[in-house]
C-alpha cells in the first residue's frame, strides 16, 4: 500500500505506456447509482497468445494504479509498483504471460473519478462521485477483459485490497479465471481496521480546505488532511520490528548540526520534529498530498470497509465461495497485523469447506503489511512456482 519501489534494472520491461478505454454502456453500481460514459486507464505487458489463454489480471491496492511494471520514458525512477515481481524472467514472467494492470473507477490515476467531469453537471464530480465497491470494480475489469477479447484469465492476482478483488473475481465470475492469487488480504475488515480508515477520513473532511468535497471549485486542496491520513495509514502498513530497526528512538539532528549522536539530549519541544520517525512520517504525508486526490481516498477506504462477501450469506464465508471454481494460492506474512495470517486462514478454511484446490503460504517476514510489495525470496519463490504451474497448464512454458 506504499508507493512504488525504486526502478529495477535487471530483467526490466523497459519503457511502457499507459492506455485508456472508454465505455459508453452505463455501469450499474451496487449502491443503485449508475456510472455513465466512464474511462479505464490500463497497461499491458507481454504478448497475448493466439488462444488468448495467457492473460493475468493484476488488481491494485488503495493508492496504487494501473502502472504495475516497467518505467516511463524520460523518468528512470518511475518503476511500476510491482516491478520487482513482473517482467522477463521474473516470477510473473512477461515472456510467458500477457499481464494487464487496470486503474479502478474512483481512483485518481486516469480512470474516471472525482476529479473528472460529471456529464450531468459539466463540473468535476467532487463529492458527488458515486460510492463504488469491490464488486463494481470487478464488473468494470470484466468489461475491459471483454473488450480485449479475453473470455478466461489464466489468473487474477492482487495484494491487500487487490487480493479482495481477486477473491471477488472467483465468486462473481467463477468460470472466467483459472487461478486466484490473493496476498496479504482478508475476507472483510475488522472493526479496528474500519476505525483506522475512519480516523483518516475525518482528518480529510475536517480540513478547512475540503469544502464538503468540492475543493476544486474553490481552488483548494485539503493537503493537511491528506498528510495526516497518509501518516495514519503508513503506520499500519509497517511492523513494530521494522519501525524499531529503521528508526528506533533516534533523534533528528538539531538545526545546523550534521547528525544526531547517541546520547544527545532531546530538545523538549511540543511542535517541532524531534524524532527520526516523525520526520519520516511527515515526509511520506507531504509526498502523498501532492499526488493523491482526497475524494478518491475517501471512496477507496470505503471500498475496503464495505467488502464482506459473507454478509449476503448470513456471515457464512463458506457459502459465499460455494460457486467458486478457481485454484487458489493464498499468502500471508507473520508480522502483518493489519491483515493478519489468521484472517487469511479464515479464507483457506472456507475454500477447503468447498473442496477447492487451495495452497497456503505463511511467510515469516519482518516487514508488516508492506511485505507483499518487497523482495522476499521465499514469497517470490511461492509465486514463481505458482506461475510455472499455470504456464504448464496453458502450454506457455519457455
Amino acid at each position: 500500500m506504499c508507493g512504488p519501489p525504486t526502478a529495477t534494472v535487471m530483467n526490466s520491461l523497459g519503457h511502457v505506456r499507459p492506455l485508456s478505454m472508454s465505455f459508453a454502456q452505463p455501469l450499474p453500481l451496487r449502491s443503485g447509482a449508475v456510472l455513465r460514459d466512464y474511462t479505464l486507464a490500463y497497461e499491458t505487458y507481454g504478448t497475448l497468445n493466439a488462444e488468448r489463454s495467457n492473460a493475468v489480471l493484476v488488481c491494485h491496492a488503495l493508492n496504487a494504479s494501473h502502472h504495475v511494471a516497467g518505467t516511463y520514458a524520460g523518468d528512470p525512477k518511475s518503476a511500476g509498483w510491482w516491478d520487482n515481481l513482473i517482467g522477463p524472467g521474473k516470477p510473473l514472467d512477461t515472456d510467458r504471460f500477457f499481464v494487464i494492470g487496470v486503474n479502478n473507477p474512483g481512483s485518481c490515476f486516469g480512470s474516471t473519478g472525482p476529479t473528472h467531469i460529471n456529464p450531468a453537471t459539466q463540473q468535476p464530480y467532487g463529492a458527488d462521485f458515486p460510492v463504488v465497491t469491490v464488486e463494481d470494480w470487478v464488473d468494470a475489469q470484466a468489461r475491459l477483459c471483454d473488450a480485449l477479447g479475453i473470455t478466461q484469465l489464466a489468473a487474477v492476482i492482487g495484494g491487500s485490497l487487490g487480493g479482495m478483488q481477486a477473491l471477488c473475481w472467483s465468486m462473481r465470475f467463477p468460470s472466467r479465471l483459472r487461478h486466484c492469487i490473493a496476498i496479504a488480504t482478508a475476507p472483510n475488515l475488522s472493526a479496528q481496521n474500519i476505525a483506522f480508515n475512519e480516523v483518516a477520513r475525518r482528518a480529510i473532511v475536517t480540513d478547512p480546505d475540503f469544502h464538503g468535497g468540492h475543493y476544486l471549485a474553490h481552488g483548494t486542496v485539503p493537503k493537511r488532511g491528506l498528510r495526516v491520513a497518509r501518516m495514519i495509514g503508513h503506520i499500519t502498513y509497517l511492523s513494530d520490528d521494522t519501525m524499531d530497526a529503521k528508526f528506533g528512538r533516534n533523534l533528528r539532528a538539531a538545526l545546523g548540526a550534521p547528525t544526531a549522536q547517541p546520547g544527545d539530549a532531546p530538545r523538549y519541544t511540543t511542535q517541532d520534529i524531534e524524532f527520526e520517525i516523525e520526520s519520516y512520517l511527515r515526509h511520506q504525508g507531504d509526498k502523498f498530498s501532492e499526488y493523491f486526490d482526497a475524494n478518491s481516498y475517501l471512496l477507496i477506504t470505503r471500498v475496503l470497509d464495505y467488502f464482506d462477501p459473507a454478509r449476503e450469506y448470513g456471515g457464512n464465508l463458506s457459502a459465499a465461495f460455494a460457486t467458486a471454481q478457481a485454484r487458489f494460492q493464498l499468502i500471508s506474512f507473520t508480522t502483518d497485523w493489519r491483515f493478519s495470517p489468521a484472517r487469511t486462514r479464515e479464507i483457506v478454511k472456507a475454500l477447503l469447506d468447498n473442496r477447492l484446490d487451495v495452497s497456503y503460504a505463511e511467510i515469516a517476514a519482518p516487514h508488516g503489511h508492506d511485505a507483499f510489495l518487497l523482495d522476499d525470496p521465499r514469497y517470490h519463490g511461492v509465486l514463481r512456482a505458482r506461475f510455472e504451474r499455470i504456464a504448464r497448464e496453458i502450454g506457455a512454458e519457455s
